[in-house]
């Protein structure tokens, strides 16, 4: 894919979310194209449907109706083995609860993206390593994430989802829980991204991430806004 090429597009997405016998409207015929290597930043009201929008790009949910199709594949048409073989290889997640595996250290989280993957046992060895420098952590690479702080286990979590090296990283309110000098942190490894020509989508209320954004995008009512 050349830069500036489309690689995400989302067409007329609606997602409902049923809830007792309530109907919820999360996105209502929601539009979108991203472009390969844009940063994009996407705002809103808690519970505006910006964590929607991610597991909808990342294949993690299915719309109600719409199209998102992505590097070409129109994830609504693929069954649960594509779409785990597509998020392996195109997408790299950081949820804003971690998600890591409480029973692995640092360095097995991230050895445990790389095994899904099937590479090579020289690499699941290398490279969380590397990765583990990279966000500062080498010092923490064999403790576990309740010995690790919120910042820590966050940037595990950024560690982790590269791990693959995949071309879109969706973050999910990255700096939310984070005091003012860990988030600055986390702002340095997005900016380290931006960089490196990842394509990457972030959910956030945070003004230094949305300064590093080519497009923040303003969700209100279930529909974007430039």
């Amino acid at each position: 894919m050349g830069e500036g090429q489309t690689i995400i597009r989302a067409i007329s997405l609606c997602k409902e979310h049923q809830v007792g016998d309530l109907t919820i409207q999360a996105l209502k015929g929601l539009s979108l194209e991203i472009s390969d290597g844009e940063f994009v930043c996407i705002e809103g009201p808690s519970g505006a449907g910006k964590t929607t929008i991610l597991n909808l790009i990342g294949g993690l949910d299915k719309p109600t109706s719409g199209d998102i199709i992505v590097f070409g594949y129109n994830l609504n048409d693929s069954n649960e083995d594509f779409l785990a073989a597509f998020r392996c290889e195109h997408v790299g997640f950081v949820f804003q609860s971690y998600n890591l595996i409480s029973t692995l250290t640092a360095s097995e989280n991230v050895a445990f993206a790389l095994e899904l993957a099937g590479v090579s046992d020289e690499r699941i060895i290398e490279r969380p390593v590397e990765l583990l420098k990279q966000v500062g952590l080498s010092d923490r690479a064999n403790h576990f994430p309740s010995q690790l702080s919120g910042g820590e286990q966050q940037r595990v979590a950024f560690a982790r989802a590269l791990a693959n090296d995949p071309p879109i990283m969706l973050v999910d309110e990255p700096t939310a829980n984070l005091d003012e000098k860990t988030a600055s942190d986390i702002v340095k490894i997005l900016k380290g991204l931006k960089q490196k020509g990842k394509t990457v989508v972030v959910a956030t209320h945070d003004q230094k991430i949305m300064e590093l954004a080519d497009r923040v995008l303003h969700l209100r009512d279930g529909s974007l806004n430039e």
